[in-house]
Parts: C-alpha cells; sequence; structure tokens
C-alpha cells in the first residue's frame, strides 16, 4: 500500500504555482470516522516527510489522503495556469469507501494486485480531479478546445505514467454525474467541430 502511493506522489506533478497548503490525512475504517492524523505542509509537498507519517498506519483499513493542488488552465477573463484542487487517496483492502465518502466530481481509481502471500487483498489508489468543466471544451469561450487539450494532456499523461510504474489491475474513469466521461468527452469534442 505504501509503496503504491510512494510512486504515485513522486509522479504526481504538484502545483508550482501555488501558496495554499496541502493537507495530509490518515483516516482509519471509513470516511465516517475522524482523521486519525492531519497534518498541513506548506509548499512545496514535503513527500518524505508524508510517507515518513504514512508509515506508522500500514494498516488494511487505513486510507492515505493527500489534498493537495496541480496547476491547470482556467479561464478567468482570460487563460491562465492556476492551481487547481486534487486529492491523491490510497485505500487498503479493509477500507469501507461505500460509507459517508467524499463525492468527487471526476475520479480516477487504479487498483493493484496483493501481494502473492495475500493474494485476495487488494489497495487502490484514487484521484479526485476535480469538476468536468476543467476537462471538456466550452465553446462560449475562446480558445478552449485548444486549451482545455493541454488539461487533458496532464491528465493523460499522469494515468499513463502510472500504468507505466505500477502493476494495474483495473483502471477506471468516472465523474459524479454518474455519466461517461470518455462519451461525454468525445461528445463535448463533436460539438466544437
Amino acid at each position: 500500500m505504501l509503496r503504491h502511493y510512494e510512486k504515485l506522489l513522486r509522479l504526481f506533478p504538484f502545483s508550482r504555482l501555488t501558496t495554499q497548503p496541502s493537507t495530509f490525512k490518515v483516516i482509519a475504517v471509513d470516511y465516517s470516522e475522524p482523521a486519525v492524523l492531519e497534518i498541513p505542509y506548506p509548499p512545496p509537498v514535503p513527500v518524505d516527510d508524508i510517507l515518513a507519517a504514512a508509515k506508522d498506519f500500514q494498516n488494511p483499513d487505513s486510507c492515505y489522503r493527500l489534498e493537495t493542488w496541480w496547476d491547470l488552465w482556467h479561464f478567468t477573463g482570460e487563460w491562465k495556469l492556476e492551481p487547481t484542487r486534487v486529492a491523491l487517496s490510497c485505500f487498503g483492502p479493509e477500507f469501507d469507501q461505500g460509507t459517508a465518502g467524499f463525492h468527487p466530481a471526476q475520479s480516477a481509481v487504479t487498483e493493484f494486485p496483493g501481494s502473492p502471500e495475500n493474494s485476495g487483498a487488494n489497495c487502490a489508489l484514487e484521484i479526485e480531479f476535480g469538476i468536468d468543466a476543467n476537462f471538456l471544451p466550452q465553446p462560449e469561450l475562446p480558445d478552449s478546445p485548444r486549451v482545455i487539450q493541454s488539461n487533458i494532456k496532464s491528465l493523460l499523461k499522469l494515468v499513463h505514467d502510472l500504468d507505466d510504474a505500477l502493476p494495474v489491475e483495473t483502471r477506471m474513469l468516472w465523474s459524479e454525474s454518474g455519466e461517461n466521461f470518455s462519451e461525454k468527452l468525445h461528445q463535448a469534442l463533436l460539438a466544437v467541430e
């Protein structure tokens, strides 16, 4: 679990623009429980410190969650690269993700096979990328398809880097609306052509 989370943290393109702190949490059992550990970190994100804190909580019913930032293009009168909220989580095989959980607008979940000595146990990584609008062209905005394409490339690069670095068993991209995000993106791209 910790080894997979370390690879995610080391591959993740943390924001170079943010001045806001990131918060690392360890949650036990399920999301309805209070965090057993919560530490704010000023930028830049100290990956080694986060891993050292997580090391004390290597339990199958634990969740590691880093609420942090990465840089995406946003339109606020003009297109600007700005820090955008993202959450990076790793769930132990016994952590109950189905109760009182967070409700991200868009997530990618990646599951990994358990170790040979514990073959039934899987851990999962989840990245909450934020609202769909960050990755969907908006025809009413100038240069939207080109700029949004940059955001999509950032997302896809991270997903492919994780696929290359980890033994991925399953990968899922979903949005809070319940709609197939790939289909939603395809339809949006057809609309702007």
